[in-house]
């Protein structure tokens, strides 16, 4: 018993320290326009303990134009003190119900531009301001799953209340996800400030036409409403297994999952690419994560735009996945996310576990995967390159190991190129012939064998230079 607490004690220090260093998270959501907000809030709450969350502001949206439901938020967070010390138990630091309910705010319950300019000041973004004013050198990660006429609000009275200089300063900081265009400010935003850093599948969806069933986020889930894409394992997001998962004793924090309307969580992408599991990096959204992958470059106009793009925003790419589910290759931007929502879904069970085990040894853990060298490295053509690299597994699980070449990513065309011994913990290759210096990225993908089976990463960047 002694080594048992003792080991414990030593788990919860060690995930303290490796999430030390938590992104800095603004929330903005149009809850109670339909049930994935909610959704993605219980799943939100369970990773809050991986983020520095300064604010979760109910705002508008298409869906919502006159009313902000801040009182849902209030809701589901009060079932979240029910069950955060069991959280506690498994993963240290987890926000107190008290404080998340002190960041709790609210917009003006008005659409898009119409809260805007003037006299539109709202709690929400007198909020938004404080944290971007803050002195902390860290990015602040702007999630937008509704309207974005909060931040428009924000960045309006900065512009006119701070010098152009600090101003500047500001939006060098600011990294902002959203969920399409769910009000006309996001256009407004990304052609008044230039240099922001701006994820989006631009475009909005009313009277049941649009475009989210093109946006990268509906990759999540979209598969069951839009059917618009195949490939990914449906059974893990559909009602049957959320009950099982998340909604059935699984505590309080459950009993607020609502039943699937539309689609599973079209709001989690907006911070799943956030969550410390070593395939994500959050200032590179080109390099693909549970969030998706997005490239830099100005979209075409398209008729459900509401503008056309004046300059390059981080938006739609495509990923090349194999399906286990058809048997074949399917080539899109939603592949880009459900090429690993086994693991994102899987990673969520075990937290939703976790609300209700009150012993470490109840519950599975995800392994911790390291290296045995840097994470980028450099090889002249035709030199052997050697990856390799360990799991260990605090629930001494079984671990399985897989090497992938990410392709995408990478700046070196090769498509063709096949790891051998892709399931050892050691792979190697010779470096292929270049002109000039390439990128290929490489994923070293360890699972175990609890239940559910948890998955973690490392990533290898290797740059091959001419010889």
């Amino acid at each position: 018993m002694k080594k048992y607490l003792i080991l414990n004690l030593f788990l919860v220090l060690f995930c303290r320290i490796s999430l030390a260093q938590k992104p800095r998270v603004f929330v903005l959501t149009d809850i109670e326009n339909e049930p994935d907000d909610a959704m993605s809030y219980v799943r939100f709450l369970t990773y809050a303990n991986q983020f520095d969350t300064e604010g979760i502001v109910a705002t508008t949206s298409c869906w919502q134009r006159t009313k902000t439901a801040e009182w849902r938020l209030h809701d589901i967070t009060e079932a979240y003190g029910k069950v955060r010390d069991n959280l506690e138990i498994h993963e240290g630091g987890y926000p107190t119900e008290k404080f998340i309910h002190s960041i709790i705010k609210k917009g003006l319950p008005v659409f898009g531009k119409e809260g805007l300019g003037e006299g539109k000041d709202s709690e929400g973004s007198e909020w938004l301001i404080q944290s971007m004013l803050k002195n902390d050198t860290r990015p602040l990660y702007i999630q937008a799953w509704g309207g974005t006429n909060v931040l428009a609000q924000a960045l309006w009275k900065l512009r006119r209340t701070i010098k152009e200089s600090e101003l500047a300063r500001v939006i060098t900081r600011l990294r902002v996800y959203t969920i399409s265009d769910q009000d006309d400010t996001g256009p407004w935003i990304r052609k008044n400030f230039p240099g922001l850093f701006y994820v989006v599948s631009p475009g909005f969806e009313e009277n049941g036409g649009g475009q989210y069933h093109y946006a990268t986020w509906s990759g999540i889930s979209g598969d069951i409403y839009h059917g618009r894409f195949s490939g990914a394992d449906t059974s893990i997001v559909r009602n049957k297994s959320l009950d099982q998962h998340v909604r059935q004793n699984h505590g309080a924090l459950g009993d607020k999952y609502p039943k699937i309307d539309f689609l599973m969580e079209g709001d989690s992408p907006a911070f799943l690419g956030l969550i410390n599991n070593g395939l994500n990096d959050p200032e590179h959204p080109d390099y693909g994560s549970w969030g998706g992958r997005y490239e830099l470059y100005i979209p075409p106009f398209r008729k459900y735009m509401y503008e056309p793009e004046t300059r390059p925003i981080w938006t739609d790419t495509q990923d090349e996945v194999y399906s286990d589910i058809t048997k074949s290759y399917h080539t899109s931007n939603h592949a880009t996310i459900w090429r690993w929502r086994k693991a994102f879904q899987h990673d969520f069970f075990a937290r939703m576990d976790w609300c209700v085990a009150k012993k470490y040894s109840e519950a599975n853990h995800p392994p911790k995967v390291s290296l045995n060298h840097p994470n980028e490295i450099t090889a002249k053509s035709g030199e052997e390159v050697v990856l390799s690299g360990l799991g260990t597994d605090p629930d001494n699980n079984t671990l399985q190991y897989s090497w992938m070449h990410y392709k995408e990513p990478g700046s070196l065309a090769a498509s063709r190129f096949v790891l051998k011994n892709s399931v050892d913990k050691e792979v190697k290759f010779t470096a292929p012939p270049v002109t000039e210096a390439r990128t290929m990225h490489f994923i070293l993908e360890v699972s175990d064998n609890g239940t559910p089976s948890l998955t973690r990463y490392q990533r290898v960047i290797v740059n091959v230079i001419p010889k």
